[in-house]
């Protein structure tokens, strides 16, 4: 969960479907229509990249949506943005598949509705992957910018809006002329909801999206046992971010029932966190304790508990090489919990670049941990071997 999040506007509209962003039947191909895959691209239109309104950045950029995958296993169509450096380069270039930090829940919260204006936060996060030559895919997540309430913190359904962006960029004609290919190396970057994003994405990688030639993820500040994190921001700054995560769930899986624990006061902030983008100094000002929303908690409900369990991190391992960074006084997501996770990870044989921030609190750690991050993952692309420190 991220604690950053900006008033965007309303989506591009999109009027460029999949027959004509694609190529043509190959010779001897018959033209009835494919079976749908995920990361299939359902529209493409050309958008604009600036991290500030109006800043150049010598790229390209379209908007997509795209095939996807919900946490219970049924196709869904996810929306997002590919960004390619307009360098004239045509070979092969690196990808990063890249997962932003909490926006919000309304529509308009998503990163692709910030593009172009220069108001998406972490944009300047990206340049800086562009800046190296890099083509970046960002997914808006499921429920951001298309129908549907977005499945805030549900991790199996982030992990593969992840994997599906890497896929639809490398089938977007336009970056595909630009080197974007099947064999290009793939990275995968996030920070917060992204870390958690790209965690999943990292462990699901070799059932999900095996055909992706990912050579490592840098996932950072990950919220990797959900149950952890609410029960340490009860009462404190977070307090808000656990009914944004509650809202989330209840979204992906509509059998939870959350209103029937909410009380006026929470079903209020419900609708209220629906409509906006909330930056999280305004989500934690609205109350301190899960109770003052609730007539019961639902957290401690049996099947509450259950589908947080699902979004667990640690229970598979990542099959590539994974750069951990977390901020040793995170106010959002406890330290501890990144440790955790790096023991997991590294119980079960993964390779481990654990990077704790000293002094570094939630944002810090996404600002400072964000260059070498991408260093790491530089290295990776070279194949330059890293052995991890799980030892």
């Amino acid at each position: 969960m991220h604690p950053r999040a900006t008033a965007l506007a309303t989506a591009a509209v999109l009027s460029l479907t999949l027959g004509l962003a694609g190529a043509a039947p190959a010779s001897g191909q018959s033209d009835a229509p494919a079976k749908v895959r995920p990361g299939d691209i359902v529209t493409a239109a050309p958008t604009s990249f600036h991290p500030l309104p109006g800043q150049p950045t010598g790229t390209r950029a379209w908007h997509l949506t795209y095939r996807s995958t919900t946490a219970e296993g049924t196709p869904n169509t996810v929306s997002g943005t590919v960004i390619v450096p307009h360098d004239g380069k045509k070979g092969p270039r690196p990808l990063i598949t890249y997962a932003v930090g909490t926006v919000g829940l309304a529509d308009s919260c998503a990163p692709s509705a910030g593009f172009p204006k220069g108001t998406t936060m972490e944009a300047n996060l990206i340049q800086q992957l562009t800046a190296r030559g890099w083509a970046v895919a960002v997914t808006d997540y499921e429920g951001l910018g298309t129908p549907g309430d977005h499945t805030y913190t549900v991790g199996r359904a982030e992990g593969q809006a992840v994997l599906d962006a890497a896929r639809a960029a490398q089938r977007l004609p336009g970056a595909r002329a630009a080197g974007v290919t099947e064999v290009s190396p793939v990275g995968i970057m996030g920070y917060s909801q992204g870390g958690q994003a790209t965690s999943w994405a990292a462990e699901l990688h070799r059932s999900y999206a095996p055909e992706l030639d990912v050579k490592g993820t840098a996932t950072g500040g990950v919220p990797a046992d959900l149950r952890t994190v609410a029960d340490a921001n009860d009462g404190n700054i977070g307090a808000g971010l656990i009914l944004m995560a509650a809202t989330g769930q209840n979204a992906a899986f509509p059998e939870l029932r959350l209103d029937k624990y909410l009380n006026a006061k929470g079903r209020h902030y419900v609708d209220f966190m629906k409509k906006n983008c909330v930056a999280v100094n305004t989500v934690a000002g609205l109350f301190k304790r899960i109770s003052d929303v609730t007539v019961e908690n639902p957290l401690d409900a049996p099947d509450w508990q259950r589908r947080l369990e699902e979004s667990r991190l640690g229970t598979q391992k990542p099959d590539a090489p994974v750069f951990l960074y977390h901020g040793t006084v995170d106010e959002l997501i406890p330290y501890g919990v990144g440790k955790r996770l790096r023991a997991d990870w590294c119980a079960k044989g993964a390779t481990v670049r654990w990077a704790p921030i000293p002094l570094g609190e939630h944002v810090l750690g996404a600002i400072v941990g964000s260059v070498p991050a991408a260093e790491w993952l530089a290295g990776r692309f070279a194949d330059r071997p890293d052995g991890g420190n799980c030892g």
